[in-house]
């Protein structure tokens, strides 16, 4: 007998024998959802037991290849040209990313934060916005790095192509970072330590004294290790405000996913909104739980914003770049009101999604 119609005949006989006993009893009972569920439940094992195939769930376009040699995800790491094979790969524990957007010009701001990053076990991508590579040869660990070029792209241009979350899913953290920042005050490994504590699934450190900043809520707090939240009426931030910008947030300068949060980040990047203004806004809806208390600012170990204008600014020698910096900007304002109206247009479409955030009387 085929599996079909052993299946067949198995729901067959659940279902006869289901009426059989009301029957008898003289009592059609009224069946329930839970009823249902109860029946579809043992039907499911039933098929199970029949064909242990129907569970695999395999992804969709390999179908046709034995389970055990599909790789769906991958990391960055380097591999040697010689050598042993191993049958499993060592990799690496609680290692993480940092990507950077670098420009010639600030080579020596470059240096500093990538040789603090790579002595903290942390894989790191330059991914350069100017077309120049060569010149950062002479640095000793230029070959440790990834170099990505592409003319005239910001950082959320490259993440959207190559940090790609099955990319990048054996990193416990994912920095995707300016250039233009100061780390004096900053420690990898003790920043780590601190987000893990507390629980921060989105965090930034704070932007200490002197920094080029656009919202307050980021600024270094200094007599506390963390803030989720500031005390602010002049923007109405009374001790019980959950949303920006009295608490809640972590700026797109600077900011640091985990692995699950970065597999919602990632698609939430438009293809065409190269910027990215206005989705930092919306990093609430990527962490498990509430953001008011999973996204947060880490005050203890703080960076100075330099505030460079490196895209659509000057080059080493005067020479103005691609378009100029008002041109930049205002693109910048423009993708972001482009964003807030998808994302309004994509929750109004969508009947079944519901929004966390929305007020009860709304």
């Amino acid at each position: 007998m085929s599996l079909k119609r052993k299946l067949c005949h198995c729901i067959l006989f659940t279902a006869a024998l289901f009426l059989f006993v009301s029957l008898f009893t003289r009592s059609l009972p009224i069946i329930s959802v839970d009823d249902i569920k109860r029946i579809q439940f043992r039907s499911d094992e039933a098929r199970s037991a029949i064909d242990p195939c129907m569970d695999q769930n395999r992804s969709v376009g390999v179908e046709a290849l034995p389970k055990g040699i599909v790789t769906l995800t991958t990391d960055l790491e380097m591999r040697k040209l010689t050598g042993q094979v191993h049958t499993k790969e060592n990799k690496s524990s609680l290692k993480s990313l940092l990507a950077l957007a670098v420009g010639i010009p600030q080579k020596q701001i470059v240096n500093e934060i990538v040789e603090k990053f790579l002595s903290n076990n942390f894989t790191v991508m330059l991914l350069h916005y100017d077309g120049v590579v060569d010149e950062w040869n002479d640095l000793e660990w230029s070959n440790r790095v990834l170099h990505v070029s592409a003319m005239y792209q910001t950082k959320w241009w490259f993440a959207k192509r190559f940090l790609h979350p099955d990319i990048v899913a054996e990193y416990e953290y994912i920095f995707i970072w300016d250039e233009d920042i100061e780390v004096e005050h900053f420690h990898p490994r003790r920043y780590l330590e601190i987000v893990k504590r507390e629980g921060l699934e989105i965090s930034q450190p704070a932007l200490g004294d002197h920094s080029s900043f656009h919202y307050s809520f980021t600024k270094r707090q200094s007599e506390r290790e963390v803030h989720r939240s500031v005390f602010d009426l002049s923007q109405n931030c009374t001790e019980n405000a959950t949303q920006f910008p009295c608490a809640g947030f972590a700026e797109i300068m600077v900011p640091v996913f985990t692995r699950a949060a970065w597999r919602c980040v990632w698609p939430m990047i438009q293809n065409d909104l190269v910027h990215a203004w206005g989705i930092d806004f919306k990093f609430g809806y990527c962490v498990q739980g509430d953001k008011a208390e999973k996204i947060g600012v880490v005050d203890s170990e703080y960076i100075v914003h330099k505030g460079l204008p490196t895209l659509g600014g000057k080059d080493s020698k005067g020479t103005q770049k691609e378009g100029n910096r008002t041109a930049v900007i205002k693109r910048c304002v423009d993708e972001m009101h482009t964003f807030h109206k998808r994302w309004q247009q994509a929750a109004d479409k969508d009947l079944c999604w519901t929004d966390p955030y929305k007020p009860l009387n709304e």
